[in-house]
């Protein structure tokens, strides 16, 4: 028997604000919100940027004055909007119009010789043959150049992209807790494991206590590691700019860093860790692992996540000359304009319309999941259920990047899988897709091809497609996680998030037994029973996953357990819902901190105790059992 991997916590931060209790999927469909909804995640994101703080049972504007919720609203409510979703790029992340470019040049000397001092620290390792060096003072050093010498010009140059989906203006996670220069993708990584951790309303103490240590896992990665200057990105330019590479940036650097930082400085965890990469799939390669090790019994319990940081000019230069991304001389040609305004550039992706390339975006996103039997145990909340997590490569191809078939196969199992668990009415009446939808002409044709033939394969008349990254843009490997939070709102709030940002659909697009629609489409909170989430990363990396919502994963688990069983999970849960909603208030007031914990019970060898069957561990109330089955019986 197959246990229920289940959704019971999710969080993360993204261009629309803290995922956990829908805050950022409510910024997504914020017109349609009723006042109190509307009030708590503007509040939320207030105090989120710096705009507000609570104190003494009041909110306070940034200024220290103690304000009443409308009035502070007023204030702040249009600067809310503005610093989230996709936007010109802030100066907090790059100034787009001094971007760092400096020019090669070689100096000829006019008469013969060039003359110049240098202090010790500034003089090269190896001289030039054509330099006659003199130490005229202390330290001091003459230099004496014949016929010419190569330099480097401090330059820089007007970015050709200028919007992203950035994380909300103001946010700065390192400042929550002792970030001690981790890359930004590390600090959002500890922001949103320790989001999604306490949206369960169980403290992992609680959880941990309950299995092995063996019995929990972590799988988190992203696509293309920490490339700001406290990674990657520092490792390889330093040294070109003269600056000292530090003995931070080579190991802080690694794609599998998020799993690491979960395991040391949140969980504590000494169960099972990995971090797959797939492009653009890889929080659903990371998902596809969770789901397997719960559905098999390995796991009880795994945190489950991605984390990506790409808005940096190095970046946005990589993909922009691969011709990826929506460039501003592209966007004003496409719209006819002679200058781009913050509203044009709120507009960059256009998916399943007429555009010119897709738009960088940044998310730390990540899912808890647990077996059945461990979630009636506890009473926890489940927001939806993975059944499966379907991968297939493209084959042969010309280019690395096209698109190719695989995405058929995973697209077309994920819809299989629905209807043989909920029946084929369900499948074609009361399904949705998050499209991978990147706003580029290629991904528009192919992806729309993809979805419209299986629609047509499984009898589906009109499937409803969203495309999210309309407003948060693509970040990359997380990408998979933005669209799971998403979707996870629909069940609480009744609305397909429509592609706003797109006036028109295109006319080479495939969408006869498509919906798609550039207005939010009401479903009514159990309207729909599944959706199916989609991505198609480079190199043919394909991934599809049906999500069930919370209302169908009750009815298993009543079916599984019975209704005696399900009367005291349902106690249980009330208690475990009271403490998540103490923590989302929290949050919402700002007061909330990321749990790190620090050289925090840090174990060596000399504390193990160790037997042929067993080891226990100080500090965790379960022994891992040493006993394996041998798969191999038949030969040994």
């Amino acid at each position: 028997m197959s246990q229920l991997p289940l959704i019971v916590g999710f969080g993360g931060i993204n261009p629309a604000g803290r995922a956990s209790f829908h805050h950022a999927y409510r910024r997504l469909i914020i017109d349609k919100l009723d006042t109190q909804s509307r009030e708590t995640t503007l509040i939320g994101l207030a105090t989120l940027t710096g705009l507000a703080s609570y104190e003494d049972g009041h909110y306070k504007n940034s200024t220290g004055e103690t304000l009443s919720v409308q009035d502070l609203l007023t204030s702040v409510e249009q600067q809310v909007l503005d610093n989230t979703l996709i936007r010109k790029i802030h100066p907090d992340w790059f100034d787009v119009n001094k971007v760092m470019f400096n020019k090669p040049a070689k100096l000829k000397c006019s008469e013969g010789e060039l003359r110049f001092q240098l202090r010790k620290r500034q003089m090269p390792q190896n001289i030039p043959a054509n330099w006659q060096v003199t130490e005229s003072t202390p330290g001091v050093f003459d230099i004496v150049v014949s016929e010419s010498l190569d330099v480097i010009f401090p330059d820089t140059k007007e970015a050709q992209v200028k919007a992203a989906g950035q994380l909300p203006t103001g946010f700065e996670p390192g400042k929550l807790y002792q970030s001690r220069n981790h890359p930004r993708n590390l600090q959002m990584t500890v922001f949103g494991a320790s989001d999604a951790l306490r949206s369960s309303g169980i403290p992992f103490e609680q959880i941990a206590a309950k299995v092995s240590p063996d019995q929990v896992g972590v799988y988190a990665s992203n696509s293309i590691g920490q490339l700001d200057d406290f990674g990657f990105g520092g490792l390889t330019k330093y040294p070109a700019l003269g600056k000292r590479t530090t003995s931070k940036q080579m190991p802080l650097g690694y794609a599998q860093m998020p799993a690491d930082f979960v395991n040391a400085y949140v969980l504590g965890s000494v169960g099972v860790t990995g971090g797959a990469l797939g492009a653009c799939a890889t929080f659903l390669y990371n998902l596809r692992s969770a789901v397997n090790d719960i559905r098999s019994g390995r796991r009880k319990v795994v945190l489950v996540g991605g984390s990506d940081a790409p808005v940096t000019p190095e970046v946005i230069e990589g993909f922009r000359v691969m011709g990826a991304l929506a460039e501003d001389k592209d966007l004003l040609a496409l719209d006819g304009l002679s200058s781009l305004s913050d509203e044009d550039y709120r507009r960059a992706c256009r998916p399943f319309g007429q555009n010119c390339g897709f738009t960088m975006g940044e998310s730390s996103q990540f899912a808890l999941l647990m077996s059945d039997d461990l979630a009636m145990e506890l009473g926890a909340q489940v927001f939806g259920v993975v059944p499966d997590v379907f991968v297939n490569a493209d084959g042969h191809k010309k280019s690395i990047s096209a698109p190719g078939v695989g995405n058929y196969i995973t697209l077309g199992k994920a819809a299989s899988m629905v209807r043989e668990m909920l029946g084929e009415e369900s499948l074609q009446q009361r399904s949705f897709v998050q499209a991978h939808g990147t706003s580029t002409p290629q991904n528009r044709v192919t992806e729309s091809h993809v979805i419209n033939e299986t629609a047509k394969a499984f009898g589906i008349e009109s499937w409803p497609v969203a495309a999210i990254k309309s407003y948060l843009g693509h970040s990359q490997g997380t990408a998979g996680g933005d669209q799971l939070s998403t979707s996870l709102g629909t069940w609480a709030y009744g609305y397909i998030p429509g592609i706003l940002t797109t006036p028109a659909f295109a006319d080479d697009i495939h969408q006869s037994n498509l919906q798609l629609s550039n207005q939010h489409i009401e479903v009514g909170a159990q309207g729909m029973d599944s959706v199916l989430l989609n991505s198609k990363g480079f190199g043919g990396n394909n991934a599809s996953a049906p999500v069930l919502g919370p209302h169908i994963a009750e009815n298993m688990l009543r079916r599984r357990y019975g209704e005696s069983a399900m009367t005291a999970y349902l106690k249980k849960r009330e208690q475990v819902s009271a403490v998540a909603a103490a923590y989302d208030e929290e949050a919402t007031q700002g007061t909330a901190r990321p749990i790190y914990l620090y050289d925090h019970n840090v174990l060596g060898g000399d504390d193990l105790q160790i037997t042929d069957k067993e080891i226990r561990l100080p500090g965790y109330e379960n022994p891992v059992d040493l006993a394996v089955e041998n798969p191999y019986k038949d030969l040994c």
